[in-house]
């Protein structure tokens, strides 16, 4: 699980004042301290703005998955208002993971405490009756795996979310049904299952 952003590109902006490098600092300093695993940050963009005796301190983050999240704060001071937009921002980040995630909740009905248990006996065993050594008995668990439609985004956001190794899925665009994995890389691998 991803515990910090990976050093996304950060663009700063400021207005009617000139850009210090303890503002920089300040504002760099800001967007790396958002420590969430969802949504993943490709770009940030701050910018501030000063008019006569309002600070304003405006943090727009561009995420994974065309999500965009922005917050703005008004103070007497720069640091202040940037430190007050860097926590409402982590808030609505958190936000925005817990509606994916009551999206995305498993009902009770699908939970593995409801999963049938079953016991083979040797004769659906594929050896030999002669062998020399006794095989190991082992239990097979069945596990029910709905394939549903998705977009290949989502089928991406799930894989991000579930502890699962791939998701297998019906393209909603193509009708096709699609496996998607992730690669030892760190990228993402669709591949078409027929």
């Amino acid at each position: 699980m991803q515990v910090a952003n990976a050093n996304p590109p950060i663009v700063i902006t400021v207005r009617h004042e000139d850009l210090t490098d303890a503002l920089r600092a300040h504002a760099e300093k800001a967007i790396e301290s958002l420590h969430l695993d969802y949504p993943r940050i490709i770009e940030a963009k701050v910018i501030m703005d000063v008019q006569k005796d309002r600070h304003i301190a405006e943090i727009i983050l561009f995420c994974a998955d065309h999500i965009t999240i922005q917050a703005s704060t008004e103070s007497g001071d720069m640091y202040a208002a940037l430190d007050e937009t860097s926590s409402k921002i982590a808030r609505r980040m958190r936000k925005q993971k817990t509606r994916l995630l009551k999206k995305k909740r498993v009902r009770p009905e699908q939970s593995i405490r409801h999963l049938e248990e079953r016991f083979y006996d040797d004769s659906v065993l594929d050896h030999p009756e002669e062998s020399a050594e006794d095989p190991i008995p082992y239990y097979v668990h069945p596990e029910k795996y709905r394939v549903r439609e998705l977009f290949k985004e989502e089928a991406i956001m799930e894989l991000e979310l579930s502890d699962r190794p791939f998701v297998l899925y019906t393209n909603a665009r193509r009708k096709v049904r699609q496996l998607v994995y992730r690669r030892k890389d760190g990228e993402y691998a669709v591949v078409d299952v027929d």
